[in-house]
């Protein structure tokens, strides 16, 4: 076992000190014991537990105190917690793996029916032309498949286009453009999650996918987004009354155009790789 009042030269900084720590970067003394199979799992023990059970403290606390760890980030508070960039990297990885609703996705026919339908049309037939496409359906089909992969990889994407709006509505909350962005990210994540994956998995169960439409959906979304809007409003921003009901509502009517802007770059992108 390695001594703790042996002298040592630190391999990381040169430091010379006593003991198994160096007191200038904090480098730790390897010995034997430290190079074990017995050591070796307890490392991987410690690893997997202590991943899984911040990543599930991070979930809990994204859904059940929606802003609060934002605001801990923000507040320089890390050390107990994931990083909402982690949850939202395995969150989407699970997205990206799995067929799950569209939410940050948008078939052709939705891209078509949009805001930027007439010039879509335009697009999509000067695109079919080019790559030699005669019939419409065949070219949608494979246009579905190129953007529901394209879409899982850009939604980093909507976390920016997602926080700009936040910077303005809470720009007088003493807030950085980075916390703003913080907010925006486990936005995306309480989506993935709730609306995305959990409610993915509750249709399927209970086999309700031929009674869920686009009225109903929207509803889902709204009420999702206006309870997580509310209370990280509260918490992270700190708002009260009436003004943050009113912030929360129009960041709801914001939230749908950022969504619209980013399946439009979305499209556009996915047109461009075909």
């Amino acid at each position: 076992m390695t001594s703790t009042t042996e002298e040592h030269i630190c391999k990381n900084c040169g430091n010379q000190f006593i003991g198994l720590y160096c007191n200038l970067c904090g480098e730790k003394v390897l010995g034997k014991e430290d190079r074990s199979f017995r050591m070796f799992l307890n490392n991987i023990f410690l690893a997997l537990t202590l991943a899984d059970s911040r990543f599930l403290k991070g979930l809990w606390l994204m859904v059940s105190k929606p802003g609060f760890l934002s605001r801990e980030f923000a507040e320089g508070r890390k050390v107990k917690y994931i990083r909402p960039l982690s949850v939202f990297f395995l969150l989407n990885l699970l997205y990206f793996l799995f067929p799950v609703i569209q939410l940050f996705n948008a078939s052709l026919r939705t891209q078509i029916n949009s805001f930027h339908g007439k010039l879509a049309v335009q697009t999509v037939a000067n695109r079919m032309t080019q790559l030699g496409f005669h019939d419409v359906n065949s070219f949608a089909i494979l246009y579905d498949q190129k953007t529901a992969g394209l879409a899982k990889m850009l939604v980093i994407l909507f976390v920016v286009v997602a926080s700009l709006p936040l910077n303005v509505i809470y720009r007088s909350r003493n807030r950085y453009f980075t916390d703003h962005v913080g907010l925006s990210i486990e936005l995306v994540c309480f989506n993935l999650l709730i609306n995305a994956l959990l409610l993915t998995l509750f249709i399927n169960l209970l086999g309700l996918g031929e009674h869920l439409d686009e009225f109903v959906m929207t509803a889902i979304f709204i009420s999702t987004n206006l309870y997580f809007l509310i209370h990280s409003g509260r918490i992270f921003y700190e708002e009260k009354g009436v003004r943050l009901i009113l912030k929360s509502m129009l960041m709801i009517v914001v939230l749908k155009i950022s969504l619209e802007i980013y399946r439009a770059i979305l499209f556009y992108v996915t047109i461009g790789v075909m």
